[in-house]
């Protein structure tokens, strides 16, 4: 039975397929062709089969992989592998793969820095305030108030200083982009200045990260790709450095006295930001590691099946020689037998003789 009223194809995402979809609209002027360059980040890094959606403001990006706990959509981006339809339009994108890749590591990053932000399920703590970020989270940040030359001076002396120091001399290292170094030392900034933005961007133009590239339009509700980062690195901080009495005491010793840090049970909060980071790029790795050890599963098991294909034709081709081999030299094994028997004999009758 077919319905008439149908005008195309789709997929159907359900438990029973590894695939999982991402959603990602109003992302593309459809005249133009301009994309986001959020949109433009997570295509590239999921380097899967990617299409332009049915309305040509969006973008449907297909994986193998398993979609990670936690919310599935934030904003303009939803990801979705079960009781989800997505029309098919086939009109892929260009330096898109053509077929579906596994890409799990890149869809657990994804999902931790655009969706899965670090700030939700936290409750306030005193003396903090809370503002409105987007229509569907809230982050919150203390009263924080350090003048710049004294947050810098903290920041560089605090235990992941020597982190902070790298990044605000414009050294990039151990960052696969300027982008991620960016969002690196605006996450630390965000940190210090408890979430305020203004003071955020005064301080990232000081350092030695700073680009033309700042202040240029990425988006299309007109937002500078220094606004759109500043503000997600607010969104993925969760942690900020408390001012309190009790907390300024502590932290003065641990700037004064570093070795203490592993004595001190009430941990202030500047170490957070770093524990949280760190724990973030040890996720990341042991994400990388997975995938490679199950890409050399694979190889293994590849080159096991190849040796098998090898053992049975050298036994096929070792069972041939030696019966090409019997028949060369049958009938010399015959001859050596005759003469054998004859020199046997030989010797009988000269044993008799004697």
């Amino acid at each position: 039975m077919t319905n008439e009223r149908a005008d195309g194809i789709g997929f159907v995402f359900t438990q029973d397929d590894p695939i999982v979809g991402v959603d990602l609209d109003d992302c593309r002027d459809p005249e133009t062709g301009d994309v986001d360059e959020d949109a433009q980040d997570i295509i590239e890094r999921l380097d899967s089969y990617t299409e332009i959606s049915p309305s040509g403001t969006g973008y449907h990006v297909l994986i193998n992989g398993d979609l990670p706990e936690g919310r599935n959509r934030r904003g303009h981006i939803e990801l979705y592998d079960t009781a989800r339809f997505f029309t098919v339009t086939g009109d892929r994108v260009g330096n898109t793969p053509g077929h579906v890749k596994r890409r799990q590591d890149a869809l657990e990053a994804i999902h931790r820095e655009y969706v899965q932000l670090l700030s939700e399920n936290k409750e306030p703590k005193r003396n903090e305030r809370t503002s409105v970020r987007d229509d569907t989270s809230t982050a919150t940040t203390p009263a924080v108030s350090l003048e710049d030359n004294e947050l810098l001076k903290k920041a560089k002396n605090a235990s992941n200083g020597p982190k902070f120091e790298r990044l605000w001399n414009g050294n990039t290292a151990g960052y696969d982009s300027n982008s991620e170094a960016d969002m690196a030392l605006c996450c630390l900034l965000a940190f210090w200045t408890g979430g305020d933005t203004a003071q955020m961007d005064t301080l990232f133009r000081q350092s030695g990260l700073l680009r033309a590239k700042w202040d240029e339009v990425h988006y299309a509700d007109g937002s500078t790709y220094g606004e759109k980062t500043i503000e997600r690195a607010i969104e993925a901080t969760s942690e900020y450095y408390d001012p309190s009495p009790r907390n300024e005491s502590t932290q003065a010793k641990l700037e004064t006295e570093p070795g203490t840090a592993d004595v001190d049970t009430d941990e202030p909060d500047r170490r957070n930001a770093y524990l949280i980071e760190k724990n973030q790029l040890l996720s990341t790795r042991v994400s990388e590691l997975e995938t490679m050890i199950e890409h050399k599963d694979e190889r293994i098991s590849e080159l096991e099946a190849k040796v098998e294909d090898l053992s049975a034709e050298l036994s096929a081709r070792s069972d041939e020689g030696d019966r090409e081999q019997g028949q060369q030299t049958g009938g010399t094994k015959d001859n050596s037998d005759n003469t054998s028997l004859l020199s046997r004999t030989r010797r009988l009758f000269s044993g008799n003789s004697e």
